[in-house]
């Protein structure tokens, strides 16, 4: 054998010897623990859990009795608790949750009924005694910047921008007493500085609230900035002020209908076809909405007259203070009473075809010192500005925000 042929042989042997040495490990496999769920407080892992809704026909002891909840249970929740859930007042629709015990009793061990999105009751159904409570989900805020151009209207627009139909009534309530929106025109914009409410930090729970605006209405620019004083002795409540302190709000709202339009306006020389083209005087201004549509008090007030009676159909005055009155005619409903005292945009009404009228409406009447007047062509008055020793406060607040604003682009 020559050297070579030995040395070939003298390496298989020294491979063979070296790989019967080598261990092959085998794969091992690893347990994986499931990652833990907590909700509502409760590690969720630890439990069967069951979800549904609240049915027509259900009731809170019915549900607890199908789960084999003792009836001395479900009366004490039902009496003894009543302040902390009141049981009979469970709605249609809103989600509950029951969870039983992994052991061989299966039994209910707590049930959570959700009143809202962020609120709800417990009920722990322990062996010797019950526990009932209320809590939050954990809700964060989330600051946001959304803009817009008026093409047609504002819930138009802000649907073409992807934005909450609340923000069209948000910004409605803010400009009521400063924009006709009636008579918005194609390129008045808006611009908003506003908070977004997320349950849990990642479920939108829709707008929270506008923390500044700007609105531009026939080439005129209306700043509002959300402001409350941070330390306050007189009970300012936060409202809506202009960049200069001045408040939104006016004594009286400019139309007792949102997002109506004017089908009638106040008029002394009109002339009607129907009574034989004579001059029939128009007291009043007409504002044409869907039958059913809330009709609201322009000011705060109390209610003189509720009736209903002739042409007028039915019908709520309100005596404001000694200079000024306002009338509401041809509703479908009356919502108050003589003797009550309303709050600016309550609803005392809705819209109907009550008295003389032709079509869905409400008039609006509007007296002065006893007189009937066009409120278009009435210098009203405006709510009290800031109090000057809150000016300083207020600057630093509403500067940044202006600037924020100002940057925002379409």
């Amino acid at each position: 054998m020559n050297n070579l042929a030995c040395g070939l042989l003298f390496c298989s042997f020294l491979f063979f010897s070296c790989s019967s040495d080598v261990k092959v490990e085998e794969p091992v496999s690893e347990e994986i623990t499931p990652a833990l769920i907590e909700e509502y407080g409760y590690i969720l892992n630890n439990y069967e859990v069951i979800r549904d809704t609240i049915q027509a026909g259900d009731t809170f002891g019915a549900i607890l009795d199908a789960q084999g909840v003792s009836q001395n249970k479900i009366f004490e929740v039902a009496t003894t608790f009543r302040d902390s859930f009141d049981v009979r007042k469970i709605v249609v629709g809103k989600p509950y949750v029951i969870l039983k015990s992994k052991d061989s009793l299966n039994q209910a061990r707590v049930f959570i009924y959700e009143k809202n999105r962020v609120d709800y009751a417990i009920v722990e159904l322990g062996d010797d005694s019950l526990r009932v409570y209320n809590d939050k989900k954990p809700v964060s805020f989330v600051e946001k910047k959304a803009s817009g151009i008026i093409t047609s209207s504002l819930s138009e627009t802000m649907a073409d921008n992807d934005l909450s139909p609340y923000m069209t009534d948000r910004l409605a309530n803010i400009y009521a007493w400063t924009v006709n929106f009636f008579h918005l025109q194609p390129g008045d914009n808006f611009k908003v500085v506003y908070s977004e409410k997320f349950i849990n930090d990642t479920i939108s729970a829709g707008l929270h609230e506008i923390k500044a605006a700007y609105f531009e209405h026939r080439g005129r620019s209306l700043y509002a900035f959300n402001f409350e004083p941070e330390n306050d002795t007189t009970n300012i409540v936060a409202d809506f002020y202009d960049e200069e302190a001045n408040n939104l709000r006016r004594a009286f709202l400019k139309a007792p209908v949102k997002f109506s339009r004017i089908s009638s306006r106040y008029n002394l020389k009109r002339r009607i076809r129907y009574y034989g083209n004579r001059i029939r005087p128009h007291k009043g201004t007409d504002f044409a909405a869907p039958i059913g549509t809330p009709i609201l008090a322009t000011a705060d007030g109390t209610v003189t007259k509720s009736e209903r009676r002739g042409g007028n159909g039915n019908y709520v005055k309100i005596k404001h203070n000694s200079t000024y009155d306002t009338q509401y005619l041809h509703m479908r409903k009356r919502n108050v009473r003589v003797g009550d005292y309303v709050k600016q945009g309550e609803v005392i009404g809705w819209i109907g075809m009550t008295g003389n009228t032709s079509g869905p409406h409400v008039c609006y009447r509007f007296w002065k010192n006893g007189k009937q007047v066009d409120p278009f062509k009435e210098d009203l008055p405006a709510s009290k500005p800031l109090e000057s020793a809150y000016h300083s406060e207020y600057f630093n607040y509403i500067g940044p925000l202006k600037e924020q604003l100002d940057c925002i682009a379409y």
